[in-house]
């Protein structure tokens, strides 16, 4: 394709990992015979979603975090452990491995890449060589910023010496597409990897 991009941006948890949605809901179950509990706090809770801002942003540890939450499930009957919930969620989460062979295959042949994530936990990519996979990796909770401010694709982009225009993002919450795409950067949402190797192998060959 003569329009295609030239560097990758590439979401870390749900993209070069099996799905984060499966893992709450598979979490939530446990804890509470509720699939969508996790789901629902984050979306209705004012309170625990400024915890995830602060957690992101590097602002609160994992571990005040997790009390945070704890704190905000309790009332409704639901304990979890705090600090360690994490950690139980994240060991739910397997490398996709189809997903970091196309990246590994990108790389090799001379394209940049770069790992944009926000993160989740104090050590969410234990057992990852995220050098192996990006030519660098921009962590929401280690740059202060998180997804989808534009400011961190910006970053991104710098690090890579590309232009916004010139990468594709690819992420599986559409809203974090939708900021990279203000700044010109082309979104790829990511539903499933054969689909999402296959469109990659389409642009860059």
């Amino acid at each position: 394709m003569s329009d295609a991009p030239r560097a990758v941006l590439t979401d870390f948890g749900g993209v070069l990992t099996t799905s984060i949605f499966e893992a709450f809901e598979t979490y939530s179950l446990s804890v509470s015979g509720d699939p969508a509990l996790f789901g629902t706090l984050f979306r209705t809770e004012p309170a625990a979603g400024a915890l995830l801002v602060e957690h992101e942003c590097g602002r609160i540890d994992q571990a005040g975090f997790e009390r945070g939450i704890a704190e905000l499930l309790a009332p409704r009957g639901v304990e979890v452990p705090a600090p360690g919930f994490v950690d139980s969620f994240q060991a739910l989460l397997k490398p996709d491995e189809a997903m970091i062979a196309a990246v590994e295959a990108l790389r090799a042949a001379g394209v940049p890449v770069a790992i944009v994530s926000n993160s989740l936990g104090d050590d969410a990519y234990r057992g990852y060589d995220l050098a192996a996979l990006a030519d660098t990796w921009v962590i929401s909770g280690e740059v202060g910023v998180r997804k989808p401010s534009r400011a961190i694709y910006e970053i991104a982009c710098g690090r890579l010496g590309v232009e916004a225009a010139e990468c594709v993002m690819i992420d599986d919450l559409e809203h974090n597409l939708r900021g990279a795409e203000r700044l010109g950067i082309r979104g790829l949402h990511h539903t499933d990897s054969a689909r999402t190797v296959a469109t990659l192998a389409d642009w860059f060959g």
